[in-house]
Formats: structure tokens, C-alpha cells, sequence
């Protein structure tokens, strides 16, 4: 295959995951890493440099717009964003150390835990106010009410210590695996920390991008960030999420969730098979 279909194939595909990961809001990262290794056999530390720099690049995009609309807490996220980055750079130290073998067998147990993540139940918690840690740190804010015309909604953090370690192990799954380890962001302030939904999500997103730049240096460090692989995927990424953001709409959200977690499911026993057979 030329260089130009071969980049067109990486493309369509980067383009398919962007969509899916918007549509469920898992991001196309846990797509690209099993599409370029299992069906186009790249090597997997050249997948997950590719896939971090699509995080950033979606991340970016869709960040600016929940700001806007008040959802994110920058003050929450960037407090965070103290342990993710850390963790993000253990990561990617270890990926250079660890066999291909071992981080695919890691990736698809990841795979799994998004999958089960996608399905969850996700109840809004009732309003409270922060535990003492939160208030002292200020990790409290508000965010829109349900329904227009709706008062804003006060809130504030909880179980702080515990998100904290939750988060630095969700930078050091990003850093390892390439991924934005959203589905952990997310378990780590929507259960952990007790925040709504809505801005454990848009927080979350608003994180994932400087989780994956902090790891990506180490990456284009080490030479594992190859610009003709990484220009089609972040490319295709970054058009597919735009069109999943405005699919999302009109589309029957819950099938959509079971679709893409039984193919989540499928690829995360695939790569785990993989790596244990030395495939990779």
C-alpha cells in the first residue's frame, strides 16, 4: 500500500473512533491504540504517541465550549491536574521500560473498566457542601440548574485525599497507555469526591488534555511520535468528535452505549490475548 492510501486507511479509522468516543464520551483514544496496533500492526508505543497527541487535540476543542458554559471548575481541575500530571510522566517512564506484551495486557484490563464504566447508571448526587479539606482549598463552585430558568446549582468537594490518589492513578494509566483515562476522572469526582455528574465530565475533559501533553513530551522525547502516522490520527480524531458532538443530538444515546462497550469489550480481549501470546 502507498504512503498516501496507507495515511487515508489511518484517517477513516482515526475518524470512526473521534465519532464513537464523542458519542459516548469515552474519547477516540481507547479506539486508536487497538485500530493501529491489531489492525494495522504498528508498534504500540508509536500508537499511543499518535493517540495522545489526538487527546490533546480533541480535548482543546470541546474544553473551550464547557467553559463557557459554566460546567467546568478550572479551580478543581487544575488542583487535580497536580497529581494526573504526575502520574502521566511515571507513565510514560514506565511505558519506555515495560514489554509491548505487558502494556497491552494493561490496556485491554483498562478497556475493560471503560467498558463497564459506559454502562453504569450515573445518578446526579444531591447539592452538599464540601468537607472541611474542600473549603480550605476552595474546591467548591456552581454550575447551571436542570432546566431553563433554573437557579444555579452550589456544590462542593468531598472524600478529597481519595480523588487525589484516584487521579494520579489515572495520569499514570494516560501516560502508559495513550489514553485520557476519562472513565477514571470521571469515577474519581463523580464517586469519590461527590461532585454532579455534568462537572465531573466537562472537568474531566478540560483535564485530559494536560494530562496527555505532560506524558506526550516524553514520548517525542524518546522518538515514539512519528508525524506521518500522527498527522492522519489527529486529523481524523478531531473531525470525527465535531461530528459525533453534533450527532449527539438526535441520537438514542443508551444503544449507542451498548454498541460501542461490546466493541470496547471485543478489542480489550483481543489486545489482552495479543500480548499474552507476544503478538505485539
Amino acid at each position: 500500500m502507498t504512503i498516501l492510501g496507507s495515511s487515508a486507511l489511518v484517517a477513516a479509522g482515526s475518524l470512526a473512533a473521534g465519532f464513537l468516543g464523542a458519542l459516548t464520551g469515552l474519547g477516540g483514544g481507547v479506539v486508536i491504540v487497538p485500530l493501529l496496533t491489531l489492525g494495522l500492526h504498528v508498534d504500540i508505543r508509536y500508537a499511543i504517541g499518535a493517540s495522545l497527541v489526538s487527546v490533546i487535540a480533541t480535548s482543546s476543542g470541546a474544553a473551550a465550549a464547557y467553559v463557557r458554559e459554566g460546567y467546568t471548575n478550572i479551580r478543581i481541575g487544575m488542583f487535580l491536574e497536580l497529581a494526573t500530571t504526575l502520574g502521566a510522566i511515571a507513565g510514560a517512564v514506565l511505558a519506555a521500560r515495560l514489554p509491548a506484551g505487558a502494556i497491552a495486557v494493561v490496556f485491554g484490563a483498562a478497556l475493560l473498566l471503560s467498558a463497564w464504566m459506559n454502562l453504569r447508571p450515573r445518578p446526579e448526587h444531591p447539592a452538599a457542601s464540601g468537607d472541611p479539606l474542600a473549603r480550605r482549598l476552595r474546591l467548591e463552585g456552581s454550575c447551571p440548574g436542570a432546566g431553563p430558568g433554573a437557579p444555579p446549582r452550589a456544590y462542593g468537594a468531598r472524600r478529597v485525599p481519595l480523588g487525589f490518589a484516584l487521579m494520579g492513578l489515572a495520569g499514570i494509566l494516560s501516560g502508559l497507555l495513550g489514553i485520557g483515562s476519562g472513565a477514571l476522572k470521571v469515577l474519581a469526582m463523580d464517586q469519590a469526591m461527590r461532585l454532579p455528574f455534568k462537572v465531573s465530565t466537562t472537568t474531566s475533559n478540560f483535564m485530559i488534555g494536560v494530562t496527555a501533553a505532560a506524558s506526550a513530551g516524553i514520548y517525542l522525547d524518546r522518538g515514539y511520535i512519528d508525524p506521518g502516522l500522527t498527522m492522519p490520527v489527529m486529523l481524523g480524531v478531531l473531525a470525527g468528535s465535531l461530528l459525533g458532538a453534533r450527532a449527539l443530538i438526535a441520537a438514542r444515546v443508551r444503544v449507542l452505549r451498548w454498541v460501542f462497550s461490546g466493541v470496547i469489550a471485543a478489542l480489550a480481549v483481543e489486545m489482552i490475548l495479543a500480548g499474552l501470546r507476544g503478538g505485539l
